[in-house]
């Protein structure tokens, strides 16, 4: 399984519900990556995106401790094992995890990768993501050259976990 975000240099992934920063380029790499495969989130992952509604031409999985949650288009389930349970017959290539913080940190243990969008900048944030860098079953397999979005600089970096 795998996981993708956007990270600051802080391993920062968020404030106030939002993205830190939206980067064109990096949200077509989100988009290419996870089209056409099964994507799992938070219920509050879901409601930023426009409309509150699930990602076009994906499966979408929301994961929600409220019982009466529901929405169309989408699979409601209510614990990480019944989200684990609902993508037991895909590849495990196929399925995304991708926010928030809640859900990174309670399924990063199930992925086998982790594609990370480094930003070099420290933005003002309430959410992180746990920094795989000082990680002992991490490694980093490839990473893009540096990249510039005006002033900001970034990089593609997909981790692995060690076998």
């Amino acid at each position: 399984m795998n996981l993708i975000v956007a990270v600051d240099k802080n391993w920062a992934i968020g404030y106030q519900n939002k993205l830190l920063i939206s980067i064109p380029e990096d949200m077509r790499f989100f988009r290419e990556e996870t089209m056409n495969k099964v994507v799992i989130m938070g219920r509050n992952t879901l409601e930023t995106f426009p409309g509150g509604r699930p990602l076009k031409n994906r499966t979408n999985i929301i994961i929600t401790s409220k019982p009466d949650f529901a929405v169309k288009d989408a699979i409601v389930v209510h614990s990480i094992e019944e989200a684990m349970n609902m993508v037991r017959d895909y590849k495990s290539e196929d399925v995304y995890v991708i926010g928030g913080a809640g859900i990174y940190n309670q399924m990063l243990d199930y992925c086998d990768a982790a594609h990370v969008t480094k930003i070099d900048y420290a933005y003002q944030a309430d959410t992180y993501f746990p920094n795989l860098d000082e990680r002992q079953d991490w490694i980093i397999e490839a990473e893009s050259e540096e990249r510039t979005y005006y002033n900001i600089e970034y990089a593609f970096c997909k981790y692995v976990r060690k076998k």
